[in-house]
């Protein structure tokens, strides 16, 4: 499919999600010259360090019971058991801040309301007072206190999980190596205000949101609301999104493929349906099942039970019904073609049989995997990247084969399905997406919360606090669904 040219280039970018240059920065007003022992030359601009894959880590998250393991090749946990710890090495002594980089800080906070985060959040008078002390371990320790907490928020989003409702995206922008590094980095050079935003998203639609909010009046308290919590979504995403991946924004309906910031693919997308909503995630792509057969999901396996084009999966010796499969062929639920995307909620992008639904407005219609239309001609694009063996009449004769086959990217790619009730359009305007599963409220209160909302999570147990095994935790009753 042929790419954007000229100047839709920038449009095309802001409607599908795509990437730009960061922010410039802007020296806080009346702020001190640096100490004389600085050199008087131009300090090299600070550079976050370098992303590190952090230990993983033995996941505690429960497995629904439409998600077995083994058996679904469509789940992967979320993190797989580190094999061996890395050793902790030793304490720095704590950072020394000096009257100028204290003064850049101030400045930065005072101007964090453009950002759509609260100056108050973060206590420029105690700071304040710190700095007027004079005592150097006293606001040497108060700035370090508030230089991590505005650079979590801006690398990590200033929502905590538990205002964050079915959010299971990993961002590993910053940890608290990472943000030691940055501070003494920062401090050295004399450069706070830029290492800051050296955290900031640089996706174009971040970009927009923030325009709106300088252009919303502050009497228009409930669009400035709305904007100021999806600039704070951009910040739960990684900075770094890849050179191509795919994009689906559930409120917007739709799915796109970015490709070195420019929208490559957009098409229409069905969500799922309020009772079985679609989770945020992201996955690694690594390729396509032609013809695929589906695993009908516990949760409506009595739909489909003993019904004409279902077959039963039994155990090995035959007595017992593990669950039910559709097999491939014209009215099979997942159309021509599944993507190959592992995760833990065992959600993927598939076609499907009912092409004329992707004409309704609103799309909340499956199961909660993501039907994408024309997804066969997507996946055409993507197994021909990087010189794939995949021609398109390799791919046609298979699905006219009737046969399952899997069909693999060369280079596998990451897959985000997120949640964003407000996008700017291409002129710049802002449009407002129905809140389809009533996301916004509770992420919204967790904004104004000085914590985020850390405290929605629920207090442990007292058991758990005296280092005992914690009370069994009531049967849930969500459901992974799998298409």
């Amino acid at each position: 499919m042929s790419r954007t040219m000229g100047g839709l280039l920038l449009a095309a970018t802001l409607t599908g999600f795509g990437t730009a240059p960061g922010v410039a920065q802007v020296r806080p007003m009346g702020v001190v010259p640096p100490p004389a022992a600085v050199p008087a030359k131009k300090a090299a601009p600070v550079q976050p360090p370098r992303a590190a894959t952090p230990p993983a880590t033995k996941s505690t998250a429960k497995v629904a019971p439409d998600a077995p393991v083994p058996g679904n090749p469509d789940y992967a946990p979320d993190q797989a058991q580190a094999a061996q710890a890395a050793p902790v090495p030793p304490p720095l002594p704590p950072a020394v801040w000096d009257v100028y980089n204290v003064q850049q800080l101030l400045g930065y906070i005072q101007s964090i309301g453009a950002e759509g985060l609260n100056p108050a959040d973060y206590d420029l008078a105690g700071l304040q007072a710190a700095l007027q002390s004079g005592n150097i371990l006293a606001f040497s320790a108060a700035a370090t206190e508030r230089f991590n907490l505005v650079s979590s928020d801006l690398a990590l989003g200033h929502v905590k999980k538990p205002g964050r409702i079915d959010w299971w995206v990993v961002d590993n922008d910053l940890n608290a190596e990472k943000q030691d590094a940055l501070l003494r980095a920062a401090l050295a050079q004399h450069n706070i205000a830029q290492a800051l935003n050296t955290l900031l998203p640089t996706h174009p639609q971040y970009a927009a949101l923030k325009v709106a909010l300088a252009a919303t009046p502050t009497s228009d308290e409930v669009k400035r609301e709305r904007i100021r919590l999806n600039l704070d979504r951009w910040r739960w995403l990684p900075r770094d999104l890849g050179e191509k991946y795919i994009i689906v924004n559930v409120p917007g309906f739709h799915a796109t493929l970015v490709e070195d910031g420019v929208n490559r693919w957009k098409q229409k997308a069905i969500a799922g349906k309020l009772s079985t909503p679609t989770p945020q995630l992201n996955a690694t792509a690594v390729g396509v099942i032609l013809n695929p057969s589906w695993n009908v999901p516990k949760s409506i396996e009595k739909e489909a039970a003993g019904k004409k084009g279902f077959i039963p999966i039994k155990s090995a010796d035959g007595k017992r019904i593990l669950y039910w499969q559709q097999p491939p062929g014209p009215t099979n639920a997942l159309g021509q073609i599944k993507f190959v995307m592992p995760n833990s909620k065992a959600i993927y992008l598939h076609d499907t049989n009912a092409r004329s639904r992707f004409n309704d407005s609103t799309r909340a219609l499956s199961h909660g995997c993501v039907r994408t239309q024309h997804i066969l001609d997507l996946a055409t694009e993507l197994l021909g990247d990087d010189n794939g063996e995949w021609t398109p009449d390799k791919i046609q004769a298979a699905v006219d084969s009737k046969k399952t086959v899997q069909a693999n990217f060369v280079k596998p790619l990451p897959v985000y399905i997120v949640y964003f009730s407000s996008a700017a359009l291409n002129d710049g305007r802002i449009v407002d997406y129905k809140d389809l599963y009533g996301r916004d409220a509770k992420a919204m209160a967790a904004l104004e919360m000085k914590d985020g909302g850390a405290s929605l999570a629920p207090p442990k147990s007292e058991d758990q606090v005296a280092g005992q095994p914690a009370k069994p935790a009531p049967k849930t009753t969500d459901k992974v669904a799998t298409r």
